[in-house]
């Protein structure tokens, strides 16, 4: 250890400065430093700040500059921001900080931003570190070293390559070597990023850049590691891992041959690092810096170099006699504004600019990058007469003559005012001009975009403060593009309400793997995708969630051998997940070469156990499913035995489909309050995110949490109706919550996601409620945790009661049900889904448990899809109907049988009864619906003529039929309209049927929809009136009682006693959206808020 600066140590552990006194300057504001000069070269790996000795003087803030000469200043930097250290709060302790990236000075400066109230800055320090000594050449740009060694040919496994370089040169080569094959290395230096080139034989190019804004004249390490293909390649700390292209693993160069090792050396080479003679100085939003010049002449000539990542900022400002002169950039273009004119575009790239302008007599002249050819040359329309004053970077008085463009963020080096090198030296001394918040000798200009925080494939732009990611056509939003937009299974897709369609699913959220395209059927939880769509390692994430998965094979065959069953080498086999040959085929399994047919015993041939085995000339076929969702999916095919004149064979290989998601549902379940599961530690680099469900009927509790010191992460439950996501990556706790406006003690399912990136902070609850923390100015730095991840409070205190499912970090789901089975107090899965989800399941739709999840049964609904509210319904043509028999022809037994006990009966003598559906016709006139009995008893609904409804009932006891005629409006008009109709004994809805009616309908038979087709007793004026040609429209959603009969006509899957006679057509057309506005409820005699009242 070594101690310089009025700083002692007895013993450097216990960071105790011991002196009398300290430094403390005689001004405090932000223009003081303490400079420190360590004789020579040393590595700094930590400091220590005290308090001026026995005072009220101490320096709360500071930052840290270096340098190899006493100028050309680096900032230190850490996490991609020039960092600010915190320091001292009285003048006794001593505050130690171990940097995180150790760096090599002769010369360091601390920089006080802050200090105490009570006093002035004070400051003690002491640097921790060790001696540091390497070989220095310089090269002039036409210099080379060459390395000759022993072999002429080099096959290289392993390389490590190792230097260091500084330059203010943007391009050249730092190494290369080549061999007679073509092979080479390079490392290059291009628009200030470096970049590595290697080429092998064949397909071999590879090309990687690190690094940005390297020509800032500061040491960079550089360190190279291959082995093979894979290459380890780090820049400052900064380290990309990649595989190389190509198909070899060494690379051939070849070298000259010598007799020994001999260092070649150019003349143009010399043993000591050169010194630029460039004094840049660092400009931010409130810096200006004001240079004297020639006053009362009749030329403006300035030059400067500058470079910025901001489009717009005002470079230099001239007052004139009268007017005044404004250089600034716009957008990326250089513009003056004495008469508008502009040159060069993207000049905001962060590299170095040249900008020459001269204004002489009538002429103004703008040069970029000196390029004389590119001039850009226009009259002024006054005469040039200069006031003596140029101000640079910023420029804020108020008056006339202010510019457009206020200030400057960047960097500007070799200024010259009228032809003369500025000597900002003496400025810094205070012997000529004067600035404000100006930065001299040091350009701290800092590239945000590298490495590059935008994740996925975004983009990413900035300026002097900071740095936003375009995340569009990424599939991934938020300030880093981190957060996938898709579900990551159809079973999510499904319980947003989403019907069976093709979805965009990313199975990892937030990971590496991008998201795909696949077809989910959500009536039976059917995700299918074709391998040749996706990346293998993307359908291997679906098939390792999923419940079940199979892929359909077929292999027809004319004299030509499948499996070579029983005894001989398989002709063909296939190549599945992990690329492993498989030498079983659809219908069989592992470890059994047969095919379906050898498993059922009913082969062609007996003697062999696939059908295409017997060897036969004449077409045969061995097809089947393979279900062993661990081989899946099949990614090759090999045939074996199609090289034989005469031999044939075709197949098939159909998508891949697997059903359930066993992410979605993992589950566990905390039944005390120090109940808890462990994970390993929570992994956070700049990013990082948790998701899960919970339910519970408790008021209070932590869902997660994770431990560093003084880093953590915590996921609580603070109260009834808060969400709290609060953690500390070492500069301060921060705690975002969210309040629901509904209590979440409810025992009901709730999200929750929690996002930390570089940028901000996110919580989000049940994706309503939100709040967003943005990070402090030093941006989110690396979390540093070390204890395991608890789900539940580690240590009892406000433990989690409740269900907690769908763990994901990071986008990998964590086990929870597989934790649960070995850790006393939590249980695997979580009980009472359809408590929780029942009421997902709609129009009178069943909740049916299942162990990790639940379904939704619409058998007995005229509905279908995953929650029962999918239309089911058909467009009739003329002539069509359906039949539903619900009593046999021949007897007075039930055609159908009935469902649960207690539910609304369809069949027998009724004496209350419910029939809805909805319609649309442009037709008249028409039987909607007819349902008949055994007796005369009946119930229809017709559009009479003018294309108003009319229900007809016969209960018996009546000389003919009760009739309800709406004349209030016309039906007819290829709208959808919406009918219920119940009846309660003599009691319909809103209307009472005469006291001599009977009150059951009798021996209920058929239902016909669209036209009636019946033998015995039928209402004469129904036939003669309404039946013929036949409802010609669509019908939706009809549902008698418990019977659906449209329903069961349709799905021919499914036995019923339904019937079609001639052409119907599966269609929601009666149910579709509305194009007129519906009528008023005023009028509307089916509202139960119109003028008409129950009798």
């Amino acid at each position: 250890n070594f101690q310089h600066q009025s700083s002692v140590s007895r013993d450097p552990s216990e960071i105790i400065l011991i002196c009398n006194g300290g430094w403390s300057p005689l001004d405090s504001d932000r223009y003081q430093w303490l400079q420190v000069d360590l004789r020579a070269r040393k590595q700094i790996t930590a400091i220590a700040t005290q308090g001026r000795y026995s005072s009220s003087d101490w320096t709360k803030h500071y930052r840290l500059l270096y340098s190899d000469t006493g100028s050309k200043w680096k900032p230190y930097r850490q996490d991609s921001n020039i960092w600010t250290f915190s320091g001292n709060w009285n003048s006794e302790r001593a505050v130690r900080h171990e940097l995180q990236h150790p760096f090599v000075a002769q010369y360091v400066r601390f920089i006080p931003l802050d200090w105490s109230e009570e006093g002035r800055i004070g400051l003690r320090v002491e640097l921790y570190g060790c001696a540091y000594w390497a070989d220095v050449i310089s090269f002039d740009g036409q210099g080379v070293i060459s390395y000759r060694f022993r072999q002429k040919k080099m096959k290289i496994l392993k390389d490590v390559i190792s230097l260091k370089f500084k330059t203010t040169k943007g391009d050249g080569i730092l190494l290369h070597g080549e061999g007679q094959q073509g092979d080479y290395i390079t490392l290059e230096l291009q628009r200030a990023k470096l970049l590595l080139n290697q080429y092998g034989s064949i397909q071999g190019h590879t090309s990687v850049s690190s690094g940005s804004l390297l020509d800032d004249d500061h040491w960079h390490s550089v360190l190279i590691e291959r082995y093979r293909r894979s290459v380890n390649f780090t820049l400052d700390q900064h380290t990309q891992s990649f595989r190389t292209n190509g198909e070899f693993d060494h690379l051939d160069l070849d070298y000259e041959v010598n007799d020994r090792f001999q260092l070649n050396l150019d003349r143009n080479l010399t043993f000591s690092c050169t010194e630029s003679r460039t004094f840049p100085a660092f400009f931010n939003s409130t810096s200006s810096l004001q240079l004297p010049g020639r006053t009362d002449a009749d030329t403006v000539s300035v030059r400067l170099q500058f470079r910025t990542w901001n489009p717009s900022g005002l470079l230099f400002f001239t007052p004139l006699m009268p007017g005044g002169v404004e250089v600034s950039l716009v957008e990326g273009k250089v513009t003056v504004h004495i008469y508008r004119f502009s040159a060069g575009s993207g000049l905001n790239d962060g590299q170095w600019h040249s900008v020459h302008f001269l204004a002489l007599e009538s002429i103004a002249m703008l040069t970029i990058n000196g390029d004389e050819m590119s001039t850009v040359r226009a009259a002024l329309p006054i005469q040039i007469r200069t006031g003596g004053d140029y101000f640079f970077g910023g420029y804020f008085p108020r008056t006339d003559l202010s510019p457009s463009q206020r200030s400057f963020q960047g960097c500007m080096q070799l200024i010259h005012v009228d032809d003369q090198l500025v000597d900002l030296q003496s400025v810094e001394q205070g012997m000529l001009g004067s600035f404000e918040n100006v930065s001299l000798d040091m350009c701290a200009i800092i590239d945000r975009c590298v490495p590059n925080h935008c994740e996925h494939g975004g983009k990413c732009s900035q300026t002097g403060d900071t740095f936003k990611c375009a995340c569009e056509g990424t599939g991934y939003s938020g300030a880093t593009c981190h957060n996938s937009v898709y579900e990551q299974s159809c079973e999510e897709y499904k319980h947003l309400g989403r019907s069976s369609d093709t979805y965009w699913i990313d199975p990892d959220g937030s990971g590496p793997l991008e998201p795909f395209r696949v077809t989910c059927n959500m009536l039976d939880m059917v995700l299918t995708c074709r391998a040749a769509d996706v990346f293998v390692i993307q359908v291997n994430a679906v098939t390792s969630s999923a419940e079940f998965c199979e892929q359909h094979v077929a292999y027809m065959c004319y004299k030509s051998r499948l499996l070579n069953s029983p005894d001989g080498s398989p002709s063909t086999w296939w190549v599945g997940r992990g690329n492993e040959k498989h030498f079983y085929w659809g219908g069989s399994g592992p470890g059994v070469q047969k095919c379906a047919c050898g498993i059922e015993r009913n082969c062609t041939d007996p003697r062999y156990y696939c059908n295409c085995d017997a060897d036969l000339r004449q077409w045969k076929e061995d097809a089947g499913m393979l279900m062993y969702k661990d081989h899946l999916p099949v990614s090759q095919v090999v045939f074996g035995d199609v090289q034989r004149s005469g031999s044939e064979a075709r197949l098939t290989v159909g998508p891949l489909r697997c059903q359930g998601d066993r992410h979605f549902w993992n589950a566990a379940s905390f039944n005390t309050p120090a109940s808890y599961l462990h994970f390993p530690t929570f992994q956070a680099e700049t990013s990082a995110d948790v998701s899960f469900y919970f339910k519970t009927s408790a008021s209070h509790g932590v869902f997660l949490e994770n431990l560093g010191n003084p880093d953590y992460i915590r996921l609580e439950l603070k109260s009834a109706t808060v969400v709290s996501f609060s953690f500390d990556v070492g500069n301060g706790a921060v705690e975002l919550t969210v309040r629901s406006s509904t209590p979440l003690n409810d025992d009901q399912w709730h999200r929750v996601e929690a996002e930390w990136n570089i940028k901000e902070a996110v919580l989000r609850l049940d994706k309503v409620h939100r709040e967003t923390r943005s990070a402090p100015p030093q941006g989110h730095t690396h979390m540093q945790l070390f204890s395991q991840l608890f789900v539940g409070a580690s240590g009892g205190q406000r433990g989690f009661l409740g269900c907690i499912r769908s763990l994901k970090v990071n986008g990998v789901t964590l086990d929870l049900e597989g934790r649960a089975k070995v850790t006393p107090g939590v249980k695997p899965g979580c009980s009472g889904h359809c408590s929780s989800n029942g009421m997902h399941c709609r129009n009178e739709g069943k909740c049916i448990e299942k162990y990790n999840g639940y379904s939704c049964d619409c058998s007995l609904t005229a509905f279908d899809g995953p929650f029962c509210n999918d239309d089911v319904g058909g467009y009739f043509e003329s002539g069509t109907l359906v039949r539903y028999d619900l009593m046999s022809e021949s007897s007075s037994s039930p055609a159908v049988k009935e469902g649960n006990p207690g539910v609304l009966s369809a069949v027998g003598n009724l004496t209350r009864e419910e029939l809805s559906f909805s319609f649309s016709t442009s037709h008249t006139p028409a039987v909607l619906i007819y349902i008949s009995s055994k007796t005369q008893d009946y119930l229809a609904v017709v559009l009479r003529h003018n294309g108003t409804l009319q229900i007809r009932y016969n209960l018996g006891g009546l000389r003919e039929s009760f009739t309800i005629s709406l004349n209030h409006r016309n039906m007819a008009n290829g709208q959808p309209h919406n009918v219920n109709i119940s009846r309660q004994d003599r009691l319909i809805q809103l209307y009472t049927l005469p006291e001599a009616s009977d009150t059951e309908f009798n021996l209920v038979k058929t239902i016909f929809l669209g036209k009636v087709f019946e033998t015995g007793q039928i209402d004469p004026v129904l036939i003669e009136r309404y039946n013929t040609p036949g409802f010609v429209g669509c019908l939706s959603r009809v549902q008698f009682n418990r019977i659906a009969p449209l329903k069961a006509a349709l799905r021919t899957g499914v036995p019923s006693s339904a019937s079609i006679q001639g052409d119907l057509v599966e269609s929601n057309c009666g149910a579709s959206p509305l194009t007129v506005p519906p009528m008023s409820a005023v009028f509307d005699p089916w509202h139960t808020d119109s003028g008409n009242s129950m009798i």
